[in-house]
């Protein structure tokens, strides 16, 4: 498989990437590849790129977009931060990517059992990461099940999922209120913005 060029990018439309990410995480789960060579896309890459979609993950170790989508070197712009939220030189690189690079599709791609999500229930105070955590605790607030205050806490992996998934439209919100350039692009059918989950027991990606 062949990097991207500006003509192949030109031929992407957003419903096409998210085909192509789809049927990336297929081949993933099913531990096969597309045949590409590595170097040879190095050298197609050298003098631009040209890739399809912009995925905004965690910086979980078991969490690569490139992996979990088996995608190459020059498919995908990948943004990571714990707890995978937008803040502004997020939101300008995602401007970036879609406005100046031509990316057709934003991901924003949480997942199950989320260290930073779980750090958000259990209210984590530690140097730097407390501004972190202060970002995702809107979608803690926003998960109104359970009440009880004892099982609201990273200990419940099922709450935990579920502020997981609550953050991603938070971010997805976020995302549409604060870049008035990417809003416009998918108001326009320019791009779409889409939220998902991956599972980290069986490698399946959940597309909202």
């Amino acid at each position: 498989m062949k990097a991207h060029t500006k003509e192949t990018q030109a031929t992407m439309t957003p419903q096409k990437s998210l085909q192509f990410l789809k049927e990336g995480n297929q081949r993933f789960q099913n531990n096969l590849k597309a045949n590409r060579n590595l170097l040879e896309q190095v050298n197609d890459t050298s003098e631009g790129q040209f890739p399809f979609a912009t995925i905004l993950s965690c910086i979980d170790s078991r969490v690569s977009a490139e992996l979990v989508f088996d995608q190459g070197l020059g498919d995908i712009f990948s943004v990571r931060i714990a707890g995978n939220f937008v803040n502004e030189d997020i939101l300008g690189s995602m401007e970036f990517a879609c406005k100046l690079a031509g990316t057709k599709l934003i991901v924003v791609l949480g997942h199950t059992s989320c260290g930073a999500i779980k750090g958000a229930c259990d209210h984590a105070r530690l140097g730097n990461l407390t501004a972190l955590i202060n970002k995702i605790e809107p979608a803690v607030a926003a998960v109104k099940e359970p009440v009880d205050e004892s099982k609201r806490n990273s200990k419940n992996l099922e709450f935990v999922d579920a502020v997981a998934a609550k953050n991603v439209e938070i971010t997805i919100e976020n995302i549409r209120q604060r870049s008035r350039v990417l809003a416009e692009m998918e108001e326009h059918g320019e791009i779409m913005i889409v939220g998902a989950m991956y599972d980290i027991s069986s490698g399946s990606v959940e597309f909202y």
